[in-house]
């Protein structure tokens, strides 16, 4: 495995353009977020508020990242980040004009911060599933990367700016600019010209869609792992970021800029982790960062809950933003690589319905473990939680498998039948008949459970081998696809490399190709 130059895909120009736009937005994100949570930290029960702010921002992404993400593959891309941009302008216009006129109670509050996080929600799957459309394949962990330095270079500069702006303009103006950077990231995807898409052959509709979307992450163990390894961390990690507001006026005495300046030492550490992921993935496996990650992180907690001085926390932070930045980046990456075009969005949807709605979660959680039990033991805490996820990678390890090929690959043989169903037609049953030689029985088994996952990641419902009592070397693979639309888009381009060559293993073990029947539903009666 290849170094690859960090900063590569900066040298695309669209890569570019798009991701210098993304970083205004997600700075204004972050001045945001701290505007918004300090307008609240001097009302009554301010850690109950502080961390209903932080929640209310990733809330929409349990609600809208599955849908998001299957509009994301079913629609043009670009056209509904445009669109998604311009609303988002509009809320972010409304907040800060009301804030002004100062008719902004802590509930309203919350409401317009759901709603700017509802189009977040929108925008993540849509711009993550694009990258790959950008970069060449090589790239795609550096790019991967770049996506979190974008993230903490705004996490930086957006709490450091947003402090000043709070302590000396007040937080109407930090979401008069953040509405503003909603209008800057529009204007740059006006002025991208996106190449025109062949439109697929037999389009999903966005009920199959988000069934198709669920059905493959479900079927996929690797992003099953994936997916928990994310949780396990994110949950004891998001008592920083949604406490760390109250740390600094109540454990360290610092106001506003003070704060931004503890939240750009966690901004300053992700990028400092980023720029050394390309020799951090040659030196460690992922189970090796995972416990890494977890121990950097695990200290930081703990310094936090121990020390109540501005110097260590704010150098212990660092290393929090760059355990952070790396386990997340290093995700990501392997997600990157492993899904397949068609169903990217709702993969990445997924993934951020578990990274984000585990902070939201843990926010909540730890609000109130703090309220009950004071700063120090929630804290204390999430450094226990965080220490025994790290070291559970020894039972729940992750195998991210990211050498196989999932370019799209057509290799089954085009249907050929007498009866013509139509493409809402089902459920079909389809059966592939093998024989196998006595010898080679124990592993064609094998090898079929394995393709199972490929059946059932690309449409089918249901599956099962089968054996012919009166003739043992006779194999029968049946499953159940929903439809025959579904059916056909198995023929189409929802397989991959990885998937054919799996099949061909198994073929191998056989006295040659399988004889493949489609049954239909009787529809006679």
């Amino acid at each position: 495995m290849t170094v690859t130059d960090p900063w590569a895909p900066l040298r695309q120009p669209v890569f570019r353009m798009l991701w210098l736009a993304a970083l205004a937005s997600n700075v204004g994100t972050w001045m945001q977020t701290v505007g918004a949570q300090w307008l609240v930290v001097h009302e009554p029960d301010a850690a109950t508020w502080v961390s209903l702010v932080q929640a209310v921002t990733m809330l929409p992404v349990l609600l809208f990242a599955l849908p998001s993400g299957a509009l994301a593959d079913t629609l043009d891309r670009r056209r509904l980040l445009l669109g998604v941009q311009i609303g988002l302008f509009g809320v972010g216009a409304a907040l800060a004009a009301l804030t002004w006129l100062d008719h902004m109670p802590p509930a309203w509050l919350l409401f317009f911060t759901f709603l700017l996080g509802a189009g977040q929600a929108l925008t993540l799957p849509s711009w993550q599933a694009l990258i790959p459309e950008i970069v060449p394949h090589d790239e795609l962990p550096a790019a991967s990367a770049l996506g979190a330095v974008n993230t903490n270079l705004a996490r930086s500069a957006g709490p450091a700016v947003g402090g000043l702006l709070v302590a000396h303009l007040g937080s109407a103006a930090v979401f008069a600019l953040n509405a503003l950077s909603f209008a800057v990231f529009a204007l740059v995807l006006l002025a991208w010209r996106r190449p025109p898409r062949t439109p697929a052959e037999h389009p999903e509709h966005f009920g199959s869609a988000l069934r198709a979307g669920g059905r493959y992450v479900r079927y996929s163990p690797v992003i099953r792992r994936i997916l928990g390894r994310v949780l396990l961390f994110v949950l004891p990690g998001s008592a920083i970021w949604g406490l760390l507001p109250l740390i600094a006026r109540e454990e360290l005495g610092m106001g506003a800029s003070g704060y931004g300046v503890l939240l750009a030492a966690l901004g300053m550490g992700a990028i400092i982790g980023a720029l050394l992921m390309p020799r951090a993935r040659m030196l460690f496996s992922p189970d090796q960062m995972i416990v890494a990650t977890g121990l950097v992180y695990a200290a930081a907690l703990a310094v936090v809950a121990t020390v109540p001085h501005a110097v260590p926390v704010t150098v212990v932070l660092v290393g929090a933003g760059l355990a952070w930045m790396m386990l997340v980046s290093r995700m990501n990456a392997a997600l990157q690589l492993l899904l397949p075009n068609w169903v990217r969005a709702r993969a990445l949807a997924i993934y951020q319905l578990f990274f984000a709605g585990g902070q939201a979660v843990g926010a909540l959680l730890w609000g109130q473990v703090a309220e009950a039990s004071g700063l120090t033991e929630t804290f204390g805490a999430a450094a226990v939680v965080m220490l025994v996820g790290a070291l559970s990678v020894r039972v729940l390890p992750v195998r991210t498998h990211e050498e196989q090929d999932q370019t799209p690959a057509v290799f089954w043989a085009e249907p050929h039948l007498m009866l013509q169903p139509h493409l809402d037609e089902g459920p079909i049953l389809v059966s592939a008949t093998f024989r196998v030689p006595a010898a080679n029985a124990e592993a064609f088994a094998a090898g079929m459970r394995q393709l199972r996952w490929s059946r059932q990641r690309t449409g089918a419902t249901q599956w099962g081998l089968f054996r012919d009592g009166a003739d043992p070397a006779v194999f029968v693979e049946v499953y159940l696809v929903p439809t025959w639309a579904e059916h056909l888009r198995q023929h189409e381009g929802r397989l991959t490399g990885a998937d054919e060559q799996a099949e061909e293993r198994v073929i191998a073990l056989a006295e040659g190709p399988p004889e493949v029947k489609h049954l239909l539903p009787d529809n006679s009666n």
